[in-house]
């Protein structure tokens, strides 16, 4: 029997989603090895009957956290999509206001303190309210690792998600390093798995997929120095996608 698929959505842009239906062909031969029951960008059918369950999003407020809860309590298997749901990703950057400060910025003098829609508290990844099983990074997710994630749960098999930074893809594609041109990358300590998509079009990483688990900060330091740079630079511009782990 096909395991049953459903796709949720939180705080987010809904762009990792959308990289499932920029799949076009593939998602027919997706679809003949799993069953999807749930996903609102693409299909009116809902089911709360699955056994995957892929969440987008970070999560803002307490009624997210309690849907998050009830589609963990139903799912066999959680995967994180995404930067905002892997790490909080750019929604996180409002971790460093307070939320009084948030709401004024937004809303300005609109009377929002008695609607539950706008009781929000500081930035969470899915794995800060439920525990996660995998993982998909980036932003958005690479079309081609979503594949061979889904296929993998779909036979039973245990993802491969890479550990080792972007600068191995960079130079498996022949690509000369973009410090050398000027910019400031955040390959040599980003999580690979997205074909070194950025520098390989003339741009540097932003680091979208978040730090390896070990990332090598001698290393980092040597090419940083290299280039005339500091460590604080490269905390700086990590902030952008992982505020929660820089300000830990």
């Amino acid at each position: 029997m096909k395991p049953k698929v459903a796709f949720f959505d939180f705080a987010s842009c809904e762009g990792c989603q959308l990289q499932v239906l920029n799949l076009e062909e593939s998602i027919i031969e997706l679809i003949e090895i799993v069953d999807v029951v749930s996903f609102r960008e693409a299909m009116k059918e809902h089911s709360d009957d699955y056994d995957i369950a892929f969440v987008e999003g970070s999560i803002a407020r307490p009624m997210d956290e309690e849907r998050l809860k009830k589609i963990r309590s139903k799912a066999k298997i959680l995967v994180a999509l995404g930067a905002c749901a892997c790490t909080g990703g750019i929604n996180a950057l409002r971790n460093q206001y307070s939320i009084e400060m948030v709401k004024k910025g937004v809303y300005g003098d609109a009377d929002i303190e008695n609607n539950p829609y706008f009781d929000v508290f500081h930035t969470k990844a899915v794995d800060e309210v439920v525990e996660v099983d995998y993982y998909v990074y980036g932003c958005p997710v690479d079309k081609d690792e979503l594949t061979k994630v889904i296929t993998s749960l779909a036979l039973g098999k245990r993802p491969e998600i890479p550990n080792y930074p972007v600068c191995v893809e960079c130079k498996k594609e022949g690509n000369v390093c973009v410090f050398e041109e000027g910019k400031f990358c955040l390959g040599p300590v980003t999580r690979a798995g997205c074909g070194a998509r950025c520098p390989s079009n003339n741009n540097a990483c932003e680091g979208c997929r978040g730090l390896v688990d070990n990332p090598n900060i001698n290393s980092e330091l040597e090419v940083l120095q290299k280039y005339g740079l500091t460590l604080e630079d490269a905390l700086e511009r990590f902030k952008m996608f992982c505020y929660r782990e820089m300000s830990k």
